[in-house]
């Protein structure tokens, strides 16, 4: 088993007005030359829990991070126009705090951080604030809720 410190919460970047299925994120993944999709676990607007690597495997989803993290991404992320929001679907909220508190009953050390949260701080201050992030990834404080 993989030593795992880190649960990245990733968003699919995609509009919430539209479908983007587990299918749709694997061949985008496969076009950019990984080797199928780089999150362990995809979470569908309806809440269901597309489970896509083997947490045994490495993931492709937070460069610097892969080799000792697990990677979670919701389908969404962007509002229907095409501008970063959570918009996280009750079911999905419901279905990412049940799996990340699972994972954490197995991990229990595991830090859980948003993909923008693993920006480089610039400033030196030791918080990674808006300012710094290099992407919006995943669109809401993933440190405020409640796992």
């Amino acid at each position: 088993m993989r030593f795992i410190n880190l649960i990245v919460i990733h968003c699919s970047a995609t509009r919430c007005d539209r479908s983007y299925t587990e299918h749709d994120l694997t061949t985008d993944h496969l076009r950019r030359g990984f080797s199928g999709a780089g999150y362990h676990f995809y979470i569908r607007k309806n809440g269901d829990i597309k489970t896509l690597r083997p947490l045994e495997r490495p993931g492709a989803h937070a460069r610097g991070y892969n080799a000792h993290s697990i990677g979670i991404c919701y389908e969404g992320g962007l509002n229907h126009y095409g501008m970063p929001e959570d918009t996280r679907t009750e079911w999905q909220r419901h279905s990412l705090r049940v799996l990340v508190r699972t994972l954490l009953l197995d991990y229990p050390d595991a830090r859980v951080a948003g993909h923008r949260d693993l920006s480089p701080d610039l400033n030196g201050n030791g918080e990674v604030e808006p300012m710094e992030w290099t992407k919006q990834c995943p669109c809401f404080e993933v440190k405020k809720e409640k796992w």
